[in-house]
């Protein structure tokens, strides 16, 4: 068999992933880690290794970075791109969960026993052959490619296929093409793992998650929503030259010669001002052709219909110029930010009518238990919710929007038929049935739905029974425990890491501040607790509430992180409460 030494690896990690709304696919992460890397561990110990796709810079520098011209111009490109140089060139993409260094050495053993042939394609369990995971002989690889010229760009593989090919049946052929593809390869790879901390929860649910389809609205629409492109504006700011404050319009160095018109904001009539004339202006109106300068009221006098600076004034031209603010095509913001209320007016501002979005999430309520009763009388045994009213307020302030509830009673099959019903939505928050309990069905019930189970549990107290997952048609479930204290700590910490990765949202930015007393809160795992501001700016947190009900928020302004091992004065997270 030919030593890995002797061998080149080209790995395709380009493309435009259409299938997949056009999310980077290589940087999907499939048993806990991207589908590149997997991809790299395959061809470790090959003497040269070319990665063609877009720059990365966490990559080895040992590691050659290509692109091929025009990006995203397919497999054949990407290999022209790549000019493979050794006897022996393995080929593959960066979409292969399941691909190894075993598939590899299957592919060259092949090629070593086929003198003849100039390739050793991959063949998957359904007989199909995958020209793309193969290995060639170099100098057959590259007189293939010189015989296609310049014509490279969207040709298909088949293009490259020599006279004389083996083929050999291999595992880890399965791509990860569609979103399905990922949903079966990640429900294949791993069961889910107990998060060791909210942070490390966070950031699992924001890898396992696709973005929502972009979709164009009106401006109007839009707030709430995450840019899916660039808002860029239509037209300069200002559109003409404007004055910026009450006074004169004026044509030279004066003095003016004051005409009898007024110029009024907004006032559409046509006039041309002659060297050393003046026009009384307004502010916000846009200058008569002709004028040079605005000049404010306090700067002049007006005497006998003529225009005078004041000599003791500087001279300043009070005008705000075509595009001063920003020409057309400027970048007002940028793909991934919320529309909130400044977006909404910046793009109104840029004559922006339609700008192309994704979310706000649309999340389904549930309150799960025989034992909650939300209106009548309270029976022993029952319990009041006092969750469920309030709940939607608190999903607003996290970047999402409630469309619907139900109330879920503990009956086999409910779960079942809470998934089937609720298809049109993007995320569902179930409160309660997370535990161990009899009672306790939501985890058996994502078993049996296929569903990817991306967080077990989380090293966190309270929330620490909380279940993060996947649908296979990509609807987001976030089971929190039932208390109410801990359903909102935990709601709060975890559906932003939702809305972030279902509409490619940047995560913003962390309040953060110094906790006064942290040595006596901190435990063996990250704390979640009520906290509130001294007026000295420290925090302070309750070291313990009753997690029943949510009388302890009131007059607590956050919930802070706590950190195992953490000191007074340390520097923790704050998830604001709404107010």
């Amino acid at each position: 068999m030919s030593a890995l030494t002797d061998v080149e690896a080209v790995i395709v990690a380009g493309g435009r992933a259409t299938r997949m709304g056009g999310v980077d696919k290589p940087a999907l992460a499939v048993g806990g880690r991207r589908l590149l890397d997997t991809a790299l561990a395959s061809v470790t110990g090959c003497a040269r290794i070319t990665v063609v796709g877009p720059r990365r810079d966490d990559l080895d520098p040992a590691i050659i970075q290509v692109q091929e011209h025009p990006a995203g111009a397919g497999p054949v490109a990407a290999l022209a791109a790549a000019s493979p140089v050794a006897d022996v060139v393995v080929t593959l993409a960066a979409d292969l969960p399941f691909v190894t260094a075993a598939t590899v050495a299957t592919l060259i053993a092949a090629l070593d026993a086929d003198l003849s042939a100039d390739a050793a394609f991959a063949v998957d369990d359904e007989g199909r052959t995958q020209y793309l995971l193969a290995v060639w002989r170099g100098p057959a690889l590259s007189a293939r490619l010189a015989h296609l010229g310049e014509e490279v760009a969207d040709r298909p593989m088949k293009a490259l296929l020599p006279d004389r090919y083996a083929s050999v049946t291999v595992t880890g052929t399965a791509d990860c093409d569609t979103p399905a593809d990922l949903h079966r390869a990640r429900v294949a790879h791993a069961p889910g793992r107990v998060a060791s901390g909210p942070d490390d929860a966070r950031s699992l649910v924001r890898q396992a998650l696709l973005p929502l389809d972009a979709r164009r609205i009106p401006v109007g629409a839009a707030e709430g929503a995450t840019l899916a492109a660039p808002l860029v504006a239509e037209a300069a700011l200002p559109p003409l030259p404007t004055s910026a404050m009450d006074g004169y319009a004026v044509a030279g160095d004066g003095p003016w010669a004051l005409r009898p018109e007024v110029r009024r904001a907004g006032d559409p009539a046509v006039f041309t001002l002659a060297d050393g004339e003046a026009v009384r202006i307004a502010t916000g109106a846009h200058l008569p052709a002709g004028a040079t300068a605005a000049v404010r009221d306090e700067f002049v006098r007006v005497d006998n219909g003529v225009v005078h600076r004041l000599p003791e004034c500087p001279v300043r031209d009070d005008t705000r110029r075509r595009g001063e603010d920003w020409d057309a095509g400027f970048v007002l913001a940028e793909s991934g930010e919320t529309v909130t209320p400044a977006v909404l007016s910046a793009a109104l501002s840029g004559e922006v009518a339609e700008i192309d979005v994704r979310g706000p999430l649309r999340v389904h309520l549930v309150i799960s238990g025989d034992e909650i009763v939300r209106h009548g009388p309270l029976l022993e045994g029952r319990t009041r919710d006092s969750l469920g009213p309030v709940l939607p307020r608190f999903v607003r302030w996290c970047g999402a929007e409630p469309v619907g509830e139900t109330l879920l009673h503990d009956s086999p099959g409910g779960f079942e038929a809470l998934f089937a019903g609720t298809q049109d939505v993007d995320v569902l928050v179930i409160v309660g049935a997370t535990g161990g309990g009899a009672a306790d069905q939501l985890r058996g019930a994502l078993d049996r739905a296929g569903a990817h189970i991306v967080v077990e549990r989380v090293r966190c107290k309270p929330g620490g029974s909380q279940v993060a997952a996947v649908l296979p048609d990509g609807r987001a479930v976030l089971g929190l425990p039932g208390n109410p204290v801990a359903a909102l700590s935990t709601l709060l910490v975890m559906l932003p890491a939702v809305v972030d990765g279902r509409t490619g949202r940047t995560p913003p930015s962390r309040l953060v501040g110094p906790l006064a007393n942290a040595s006596e809160v901190e435990g063996d795992r990250t704390r979640l607790l009520p906290a509130r501001q001294r007026e000295d700016g420290q925090w302070l947190c309750d070291n313990a509430i009753r997690t029943a009900h949510l009388a302890g928020l009131i007059g607590r302004t956050a919930i802070a992180l706590v950190p195992p091992r953490c000191s007074d004065g340390d520097v923790v997270e704050l998830l604001p409460l709404p107010r």
